[in-house]
């Protein structure tokens, strides 16, 4: 089979390359860097002719109110160079729990593109993810002062990137569900834990200290980001760290 992998030069877009290849498929990676451009329209038509399967998994550039606009205008492209181009299966990446976080833009620009998804003329697949482990860094990033990072008790369910593409790639090489499957990692921790087990990892002497207003995950209620029924990912946050 034949995979167009849009955002295939990245974290997760790069690895779905290699397992794809490694399996015998033929997966190519788009990007910016390779002349595509999911806004423009620019090159799509190009990367997505004879393609199988697409697989988007370009990324909004920014988290704020702008991001709605972003996924539904390359959506809207990426869909219409589909439907030309003859594609038999569309894939995303979603977020667990995104259509409970309506206070986020980000999350609710992530649902925007899956309903666009979901209604057009292409047969889909939608996988959700909880948060990923190698955005631990970023997450303490947001809220640090000084010697001091707050972060709420918000729970998260970190997973591996290693993990959602083998999972993308999985569902990408299968039928199209014309649904959800949903994936996460093996634990569940408190955000403000998570901190304190990853300093602690790594020799940073910072203290963490709860606050539930601090960063974007304060506004999240309860354990939406979380998923006990989802696909349990092998990999322990304990083995995961470097």
């Amino acid at each position: 089979m034949k995979f167009a992998v849009i955002g295939g030069t990245g974290l997760i877009g790069s690895q779905v390359v290699k397992i794809l290849n490694a399996a015998g498929h033929e997966a190519v990676p788009h990007s910016q860097s390779t002349g595509i451009d999911v806004i423009s329209g620019q090159g799509l038509g190009e990367a997505l002719a004879g393609a199988d399967v697409v697989v988007n998994l370009t990324n909004s550039p920014t988290f704020d109110e702008a991001s709605p606009a972003f996924f539904q205008t390359s959506m809207d492209n990426l869909l219409a160079a589909a439907r030309k181009g003859g594609v038999g299966h569309f894939v995303i990446l979603s977020i667990v729990g995104a259509d409970q976080v309506p206070e986020l833009d980000y999350y609710r620009a992530k649902v925007l593109q899956e309903d666009i998804l979901a209604a057009g003329p292409v047969p889909y697949s939608i996988i959700r993810a909880t948060q990923f482990m190698e955005f631990m860094d970023a997450v303490l990033s947001w809220t640090a002062d000084g010697d001091t990072v707050r972060l709420p008790a918000t729970p998260i369910q970190p997973i591996a990137s290693k993990d959602v593409a083998n999972a993308v790639a999985e569902v990408a090489a299968g039928a199209p569900l014309n649904g959800i499957h949903t994936i996460a990692g093996p634990e569940i921790f408190p955000l403000d834990e998570l901190g304190r087990i990853t300093l602690s990892h790594k020799g940073d002497n910072r203290t963490v200290v709860t606050d539930p207003t601090a960063g974007m995950f304060a506004v999240v209620k309860g354990d939406v980001l979380t998923d006990t029924d989802a696909h349990l990912a092998p990999t322990r946050y304990a083995d995961w760290l470097p």
